[in-house]
């Protein structure tokens, strides 16, 4: 399988490191990677449908209708995978409303900075999280506006709020199959062992969306809600 990272703009969350480490994982379970520093990368949807799998490690990005809306179709017209985390995700086109629905939540805040939480795992049953148990972060703890339709994998309690918050999700987007984590503000967030596993296993299931598109099979549903 063959995976676009598009990495880049603001440094605080570390982008270059960030893709370095996804590149590595996506490697070592045998795919080619094509590393791209530049939105310009989504000017192209013939090239952009070449590939199995899309992630956008690009924070704050200003771009152009045409970008969002080839990057939108390869996922849900051609069944390309889509996947990110953190920022470089969640809080890449603020004012991009398909693309935020693409990717089933926004950012909106990160009350108290950096702090300890703990991460839930909320479906012990599918294969992205199957096998790990709770876990702790030292980190920023997202707070979310959230697709109710997401199928979440992970959730946390938010401190500020005590409300529950979605940490991993995996959807549906037309032929397209979407993932996303919340956690890596920085890169050194990822020597959690459990964050790491999370975010290699689910963008390995978005990328092998697509087979299953051009073979006519149906894409996993969703379901609703947070479980408590």
């Amino acid at each position: 399988m063959h995976a676009l990272i598009i990495y880049g703009g603001w440094e605080g969350h570390e982008p270059a490191q960030v893709a370095a480490v996804l590149k590595e994982q996506l490697a070592g379970h045998g795919f080619r990677v094509t590393m791209r520093k530049s939105l310009n990368a989504l000017d192209n949807p013939v090239y952009l449908a070449k590939f199995d799998l899309i992630i956008l490690e690009w924070t704050i990005g200003r771009t152009r209708n045409k970008w969002i809306a080839n990057l939108c179709e390869v996922v849900r017209e051609h069944g390309v995978g889509f996947a990110g985390l953190h920022g470089g995700a969640g809080d890449t086109f603020r004012s991009e409303t398909e693309y935020q629905f693409m990717v089933g939540g926004q950012f909106v805040a990160h009350v108290g900075g950096i702090l300890d939480y703990r991460v839930d795992i909320v479906d012990r049953t599918d294969p992205v999280t199957h096998g790990l148990a709770n876990f702790n972060m030292h980190s920023e703890q997202y707070y979310m506006h959230v697709d109710p339709s997401n199928h979440v994998l992970a959730a946390t309690t938010c401190e500020s709020t005590g409300t529950r918050i979605p940490v991993a999700w995996k959807r549906a987007y037309g032929k397209g199959r979407v993932f996303y984590l919340s956690i890596g503000h920085v890169v050194a967030d990822l020597d959690v062992h459990e964050a790491l596993t999370i975010l290699t296993r689910g963008v390995i299931w978005a990328a092998e969306g697509k087979a299953l598109a051009a073979a006519n099979t149906p894409v996993e549903q969703t379901h609703a809600g947070v479980p408590q």
